[in-house]
């Protein structure tokens, strides 16, 4: 660790400790009599519960951290590194987030990567990587619970869950109107509707509609315009009825839909010095050189719907959910980054070996989901539940290459239907008026049919042709299962522990645009032990949770990316292991005053003494040990995108004025290093990532209306940080987003 990373954790550890300074201080601050956090109300457990007793390492986001995080036409990344343990990137754009949680997540950019970290919207898991991109908006809570959650959310759940609940229709009429302008004109309208139609039926409408001019010059030689990348024109819809005939019969309709026209993320050719991981001399954010930036595209469409039906039988509710989701996408881009070849007249900046210019299309995607539980109601000193999950999903993906010049010269498909089964089960029994113990129990079945081919090769000019049709049938069956026990000491606090085995279903790589071989990785999984505590104190002005854990992964699931060539080949570790902890904390310091601070260390390892990779081509320096084919050695060696330290504090502070107040709301994020892939350079990682968020203004009321307006900035120190790389070519690497300011104005009514 440098002098200025030990500075700066040092910085937000005294930051942490002074938040609970001034929480104790609020014994003597005159007007904290109404100083009381509120209950967050959960449903980790498919359940309504507080998330106080709930024996899960939990964060929720909702109200205004929401609001201020997803300002400046943000997408679902916003939230990476404002969550203990949590970090989100992506080498796609707005379409393909990739979510790591304790260290775990999937580097693999294929539309067909399977993830460790699932995401749940309004009871439907989303599957398919091109889904979770779907915007945040009109929406309730976030959820993310860590470590595996596979009795009652099944496969794929290995490192947690991140669960997104829209607000749902009532009866009581209500609505919003919210409109924002900010740097490079990026605009967000959003707004909501909502209340009965009937006595017996009500519904709630949600738009959204976010844009960003092009912001990013190119000016490569030959091939110069002034704002030509990194725009957006980002749509998304929802609709809901609630039909309600009886007290003891409901059923939620839902249906969704997104489009999305822009440009994908921009890769930036030698953008590090080599042999550190400093910035080249002289790099602008606002500056790429590429010869094919005028190609660049991204168009994304997405629909679906869900059906929730619940029974209420008495001492028991059938509850009935019925899921469909389809995308279609096609993305294009400048993967080397840069103009021009070794072999040609020009290339730059830096040494470019080869041209490559890329696109990956997803025609045709549908997934179905079904769920059946039968859970009781409060029974007495026994609770359970009961279930039945069925999942199937069928997709094509098209691979296309193209020449220096933007004529197709290489394509490949794949085609893969996977269907998964489950039966599962929860109890909780109440040993005494203290102690409560928790098991849950699930079978699954998952069998995938997959065929990809390359009828096209890039490289048909050295004699390199079509491939057979190329097939995969893995196929497997697994338990999951936890147990948990959660002791009261008083009222407010409650100890627990949890020991859980997850599993990552097999999965498949075959994208043979420039491979010739389809790999299969046999399925993952996971048994981790758990001890926390969560606490309610200052009489209720505080909450301190606090949670520690260690975890080993036997036969992970690991992506080995690039090594000279575009493709990737997936692989079994023999084992990883990891362990740490989270702490989250509130203080109503007092009624106009609300601090949180979050804090997570993650210690990740891959243990398998002859595992051996294919490192960088590009000019890197590998600090892995090799082996004698020259590949490296990377037994020991962190997980990738898992950074040690995790830390954010935000502030929420409002001043009594006139008919309203004022008010204002800051946020701070920051992670540790990182490493790009699966072996150690010099090059290929990032030191730190520190971003702050601050939204101030007015809000007041008039009549049934409240009204809000608020100037916002995001990353407001423009903190320059790469969060990927390219390792194929040459040293190109893609970096977070500059400092956005704003004003936004919001209008509420009841």
């Amino acid at each position: 660790m440098t002098f200025r990373q030990s500075k700066l954790l040092w910085s937000i550890q005294a930051a942490l400790l002074a938040t609970s300074s001034l929480a104790f201080a609020a014994d003597n601050t005159e007007d904290d009599d109404d100083a009381k956090l509120e209950k967050i109300l959960v449903t980790a457990q498919k359940r309504v519960e507080n998330a106080q007793e709930v024996p899960v390492s939990i964060t929720a986001l909702k109200g205004d951290a929401l609001q201020a995080l997803a300002a400046a036409g943000q997408d679902v990344r916003f939230m990476s590194a404002r969550v203990p343990s949590l970090t989100i990137e992506s080498s796609f754009g707005r379409t393909f987030p990739r979510f790591y949680i304790r260290g775990l997540g999937n580097t693999d950019f294929d539309l067909n990567a399977s993830q460790p970290v699932s995401l749940i919207f309004d009871d439907v898991v989303q599957e398919n990587p091109i889904l979770k991109g779907f915007p945040v908006f009109d929406t309730d809570r976030v959820e993310v619970l860590r470590g595996p959650q596979g009795s009652l959310f099944g496969r794929n759940t290995t490192a947690g869950i991140v669960k997104f609940d829209s607000k749902k229709p009532s009866q009581a009429f209500d609505g919003y109107l919210s409109a924002s302008y900010g740097t490079y004109d990026t605009i967000n309208l959003e707004g909501a509707v909502g209340g009965a139609l009937t006595d017996t039926l009500s519904a709630r409408l949600s738009l959204l509609d976010q844009r960003r001019d092009d912001w990013v010059d190119n000016k490569a030689p030959g091939f110069e315009k002034n704002d030509q990348l990194e725009g957006y024109h980002d749509q998304a819809g929802r609709l809901q009825l609630l039909w309600e005939p009886s007290e003891d019969f409901s059923a939620l309709f839902n249906a969704h839909f997104r489009e999305l026209d822009g440009t994908p993320r921009v890769f930036r050719a030698n953008i590090v010095k080599v042999g550190s991981d400093d910035f080249v001399d002289g790099f602008d954010r606002d500056t790429v050189y590429q010869d094919a930036a005028a190609r660049a595209t991204q168009d994304l469409s997405s629909r679906g719907g869900s059906i929730k039906l619940e029974y209420n039988l008495g001492d028991y509710t059938l509850t009935s959910i019925t899921g469909y989701e389809s995308a279609e996408v096609f993305s294009r881009g400048d993967i080397d980054g840069g103009y021009g070849a070794s072999y040609l007249p020009t290339m730059g900046p830096g040494f470019i070996p080869f041209t490559s210019e890329s696109a990956d299309g997803l025609p045709d995607h549908s997934q179905w989901t079904q769920e059946l539980r039968l859970s009781s109601n409060e029974l007495g000193a026994l609770d359970y539940q009961l279930g039945l999950f069925y999942f199937d999903e069928s997709l094509n993906i098209d691979s296309f290459n193209y020449d220096g010049n933007g004529v197709e010269n290489g394509y490949a498909y794949q085609e893969q239907d996977a269907k998964s089964w489950a039966v599962f089960g929860s109890a909780d029994y109440d040993l005494s008026d203290d102690f409560k113990v928790i098991a849950g129990l699930r079978y699954s079945h998952d069998k995938k049919d997959y065929v990809a081919q390359r009828l096209l090769s890039p490289n048909s000019a050295d004699g390199v042709g079509p491939t057979a049709r190329l097939h995969a049938n893995p196929s497997d069956s697994q338990l999951s299962w936890d147990l948990s026990g959660v002791y009261s000491l008083n009222d407010d606090i409650n100890f627990y522990g949890r020991l859980a085995k997850g599993y990552r279903a097999p999965s498949i790589q075959g994208r043979l645009l420039f491979g010739d071989e389809i790999t299969v990785a046999d399925s993952e999984t996971l048994h981790s032990i758990e001890f926390g505590v969560k606490a309610d104190v200052l009489d209720n002005r505080g909450r301190v949770n606090f949670a520690t854990f260690y975890y080993q992964v036997d036969d992970q699931q690991l992506t080995a990316v690039g090594g000279g060539a575009n493709f990737n080949r997936i692989i079994n570790a023999d084992k990883s292991v990891g362990y740490g902890f989270e702490l989250d904390s509130q203080f109503a310091v007092t009624r106009n005053l609300l601090l949180t601070a979050g804090v997570s260390y993650n210690n990740t390892e891959i243990q398998d003494d002859d595992l051996a990779i294919d490192a960088c081509h590009s000019g890197c320096t590998v600090t892995d040990p090799l082996n004698s084919d020259g590949l490296a050695l990377i037994d020991g060696n962190a997980l990738p995108h898992a950074p040690k330290w995790i830390a954010n504090i935000t502030a929420s502070y409002s001043y009594p004025l006139a008919q309203g107040e004022l008010f204002v709301y800051t946020d701070w994020a920051y992670r540790s290093k990182i490493s790009f892939f699966l072996y150690e350079s010099r090059e290929y990682q990032d030191k730190y990532l520190l971003e702050g968020g601050l939204r101030a203004g007015y809000r007041w009321s008039s009549g049934d209306r409240d009204y809000e307006v608020a100037a916002y900035g995001r990353n407001i120190t423009n903190d320059e940080s790469r969060t990927g790389g390219i390792d194929f070519n040459n040293l190109t690497g893609f970096v977070n987003d500059p400092r956005i300011v704003g004003v936004e104005f919001k209008a509420s009514f009841f």
